[in-house]
């Protein structure tokens, strides 16, 4: 989970970059906190997805389903 500090670390690290004063310490820090923040974006976006339920007409409800993968015919 993302907390304040590390969005703050996220953002001084960016700051510091924009300067061209990263180290390369700080530059690997960047990417593993970018990936972090990626992954919890991910999550908290799957989780609202998946919470998704489509009522129709009649009152129906359904929950939202994933998508199939387009598969290409040979």
């Amino acid at each position: 989970m993302i907390d304040q500090k590390m969005i703050d670390r996220i953002n001084e690290l960016a700051r510091k970059s924009r300067e061209g004063q990263l180290t390369d310490d700080e530059k690997k820090e960047q990417q593993e906190l970018r990936q972090k923040y990626i992954e919890a974006y991910r999550e908290s976006m799957k989780a609202q997805l998946n919470s998704i339920v489509l009522v129709d007409e009649h009152g129906n409800r359904t929950k939202l389903k994933p998508k199939k993968p387009n598969i290409p015919h040979s």
